[in-house]
Order: structure tokens, then sequence, then C-alpha cells
């Protein structure tokens, strides 16, 4: 199983649970700070995390263009088998159009079955 959950300036406003790679639940809660996602990739949990029963949280900056693409993203925390899985499908998420550029801090957490 795994758990995504996006925050913007420590509040959490977006969750999902993804059961299997096809299949999933959502859960969404909304915070006046922050963007809403419009398209999310669910990350690929890597076989060696697998393999080792390897879990845990991941946290990203993404700076968001205007037009809801991701321009770059930075990891800030988390177990370095996961980052790379999980900056892999945050650069490929599209927030909502706004204004001017944003920095998103996305926390994704890999639960191990």
């Amino acid at each position: 199983m795994l758990k995504i959950a996006q925050f913007a300036t420590g509040t959490a406003i977006v969750g999902m649970l993804l059961a299997g790679s096809t299949q999933a639940q959502q859960s969404v809660s909304t915070s006046e700070s922050g963007r809403k996602i419009a398209t999310r990739v669910a990350p690929a949990y890597p076989q060696l995390a697998k393999n080792l029963h390897l879990q845990g949280a991941v946290k990203v900056e993404a700076v968001v263009r205007p037009n809801g693409t991701v321009k770059s993203t930075k990891v800030l925390g988390g177990n370095p088998v996961l980052a790379d899985a999980a900056q892999q499908a945050i650069v490929k998420w599209k927030f909502e159009p706004a204004q001017e550029e944003t920095t998103e801090v996305v926390q994704l957490t890999f639960v191990a079955q």
C-alpha cells in the first residue's frame, strides 16, 4: 500500500491511498493555502524497497510553473531508495493554474505490504 499526502506550509491539503498499482481510494481535503493537484501520477514502489520491506516518508519541494506543470523538484528528506521514485512521480504531476510560480512541499509515504 502506498500513501500520498501533500503539505503546504505544514497543512495537509490532499491525501490519497493507493492499493496496488491500478486501484485507488481517494480522500481529499482542501486548505486555503497551496495549489490543488489536477493530475497525479503514483510513484512506482522500487523493487529494492519491496525486497527489503522498506517503508517511510519522502518530502519533496516542487517548483510549479503558472501553467501548473512542475518545473523542478528537490528532496528535502527521506530514504534515498524511495526518493528517486517520489521525484519521478511528482515531476509528472499537474497542478491547477495560478498567477505566478509557486513552491509546494509534497510528502509521499511508502508502506510495505
